[in-house]
């Protein structure tokens, strides 16, 4: 390169980082022998800090070593003539280094994390249960410094792929502490994943704090249980969804039934409804009494309903009436048949029972009409 070309690129005095990557946490700004014009712009955008390292330390010569978004002045040791003329007997390499340094201070979400291995739990249903987890993080840079001291070193890009695996370990290691600790049955697990999700953020962010990153999300997507407790935690929806299981087995019994007797062949049908009833009985006999143990006495069958008895005949019809101007009474049929008889009352005796409107006589009511049927009228008058 010509002694112009590197005066000329000495006089550049922009100093921006325009980033395309989307994994980049860290990059370092190209300059020719690191040499920063006195004077130059330094223009941070939303979402970057910015940390000049002059003569090999953060900040020096700065009133302020961290840049936030902005565009700042730079004022450097490396005048451009003055470090040329002074380097000749260096071979034209300047001593006075200045360095810039970018930060990527947006959200890096989606970032996957997994147990390494099954996690040991102890359920009060199903014993010791092991238990993997899956999931996404969220990350951003919280202190620069920080992450250059410990992270980036010297490097001239720093990314997500360089630190990745180590905090992904660092979670599925503390999610084995943490899912014991929460104290949940491993079947209602799924329903305190954002629990879970908090609880391992809680432990781990100083973990994390320290190399300069704060864990800002931890999701608990999926849990996985061994093959033996999902089928018993199957079986147990199950048994809540039948209900009554001696209902349920009556009901299995008449659909048995119902499919013989859709059969055509007569062998068939035959056989589809003994089927169907040794269904119902072995079934029924299994979940209602077969639940009783056998040192038990067996429940006594109940009795049979005592007969009914008929309803009373209804009260004969009583009637009171007149008698030597008192009132009598009340007869029924039979007495007041006697009573005519003896002559104590005739046809114009007056009479009444409950629900006539008013005593009239014996023979203008239907009823008594057949008191009558065997006495003669009396004489016409002489």
């Amino acid at each position: 390169m010509g002694l112009w070309q590197k005066l000329t690129n000495e006089f550049i005095d922009i100093v921006e980082w325009l980033d395309d990557s989307r994994d980049t946490l860290v990059h370092r700004f190209e300059r020719y022998n690191n040499e920063i014009k006195n004077g130059a712009k330094l223009v941070v955008r939303e979402g970057q800090l910015a940390i000049i390292v002059n003569q090999g330390q953060a900040g020096a010569g700065q009133p302020a070593d961290v840049f936030g978004p902005g565009m700042h002045e730079l004022s450097t040791a490396n005048l451009p003539i003055l470090s040329t003329l002074q380097g000749w007997k260096y071979g034209f390499n300047s001593p006075f280094k200045a360095e810039v340094y970018f930060f990527n201070t947006r959200l890096f979400p989606d970032l996957k994390w997994g147990t390494p291995g099954p996690s040991t739990m102890r359920d009060p249903e199903f014993g010791v249960v092991r238990v993997t987890a899956f999931g996404i993080y969220s990350i951003r840079i919280k202190d620069a410094k920080t992450v250059l001291k410990d992270l980036v070193g010297t490097a001239g890009d720093f990314t997500l792929s360089d630190i990745e695996n180590n905090l992904r370990g660092k979670i599925g290691l503390r999610i084995k502490e943490v899912m014991p600790e929460l104290g949940v049955p491993v079947i209602d697990l799924e329903s305190k994943v954002t629990v879970l999700g908090e609880r391992i953020r809680e432990k781990i962010s100083p973990d994390f704090e320290r190399l300069g990153l704060e864990l800002v999300e931890v999701q608990v997507q999926d849990l996985g249980l061994p093959e033996e407790v999902e089928a018993a935690i199957d079986k147990q929806g199950a048994m809540r969804v039948i209900g009554n299981m001696q209902t349920y087995a009556q009901y299995e019994a008449a659909n048995a039934m119902r499919d013989a007797a859709n059969n055509t062949g007569a062998a068939g049908s035959a056989m589809g409804v003994g089927v169907g009833m040794m269904m119902g009985n072995g079934i029924g006999a299994l979940f209602g009494g077969g639940s009783q143990s056998p040192a038990q006495p067996a429940q006594p069958a109940p009795q049979a309903a005592a007969p009914v008895a008929p309803p009373p005949l209804p009260t004969a019809v009583q009637y009171w009436v007149a008698i030597n101007g008192q009132q009598a009474g009340p007869f029924d049929l039979a007495a007041l048949q006697q009573k005519l008889a003896s002559g104590e009352i005739n046809r114009d005796s007056l009479a009444w029972k409950q629900g006539m409107p008013g005593w009239t006589a014996m023979s203008q009511i239907a009823e008594l009409g057949s008191l009558f049927a065997n006495v003669p009228p009396p004489l016409p008058p002489m």
